[in-house]
């Protein structure tokens, strides 16, 4: 199992919780600047995915710092949109974001743990969920729990990193993820654990079909899949 620090006591769940404590002031920043920005047009592609089933209420689960919350107040109808996520530290930056763009009737964050969601069964006309999913500490029971608060035919659009596996992007990806990133990570954000975490969950998880098989396995009718950007993320469209 990957985790960001190897000489920690903790389990990944705490691991997790103190490394996005430890970076949420340069989140963002990194976020959209080691990535070209290109992880803003894969969210626009998420958010396209769900609009066909008109949700009005829509769960952002691992929120972070809100982003694809705002982006859904921004770009559906929806009523209630709310954010869960296990950093405090990340909620606040995400708090201070929606104050901002004065969007606090519509966006709710609070504290919570994906694979535990404080929610009764049905809840949600949508799910939403940006590059979260890789860093549960049981990933079934958290998209178990995402599929026990979606409404019947209600839609959860997973945003996550894969592996792409054609010449030259395979090289270029495994080279800029495991060298480059967490170098300028570190001289950021003072963590290089946290950013060389990344490529090595990413290395990790069961991408493309093999993710298809585990959401159909915890419930899902259908899960339609499709590889961004040459493969070096995937959008996955689960139908409750």
């Amino acid at each position: 199992m990957a985790i960001p620090y190897k000489d920690s006591t903790k389990g990944k769940k705490g691991q997790i919780i103190d490394m996005f404590n430890n970076i949420a002031g340069k989140y963002d920043f990194l976020n959209h600047a080691l990535s070209f920005n290109i992880d803003k047009l894969w969210r626009n592609k998420a958010i396209r995915g769900i609009r066909a089933i008109n949700p009005k209420s829509i769960l952002d689960v691992a929120t972070g710092t809100g982003d694809f919350a705002i982006l859904s107040a921004q770009k559906l109808h929806a009523e209630q949109i709310v954010g869960i996520d296990i950093s405090e530290n990340m909620l606040a930056v995400g708090q201070e974001k929606i104050a901002k763009k004065n969007l606090q009737n519509i966006v709710t964050l609070q504290l919570g743990d994906s694979e535990s969601m404080p929610f009764a069964d049905n809840s949600f006309d949508a799910i939403t969920v940006g590059f979260g999913v890789r860093n549960f500490e049981n990933l079934e029971l958290g998209l178990q729990e995402m599929h026990r608060v979606l409404k019947p035919n209600g839609v959860a659009a997973i945003l996550e990193f894969s592996m792409p596996t054609h010449f030259p992007v395979k090289q270029f990806y495994t080279f800029y993820f495991k060298r480059i990133l967490p170098l300028v990570g570190k001289w950021f954000s003072k963590d290089y654990d946290a950013y060389y975490y990344l490529f090595s969950s990413v290395q990790e998880f069961p991408y493309g079909q093999k993710f298809v098989e585990i959401t159909r396995n915890v419930g899902f009718s259908h899960t339609k899949v499709t590889s961004l950007s040459f493969g070096i993320a995937s959008l996955y469209l689960c139908t409750k």
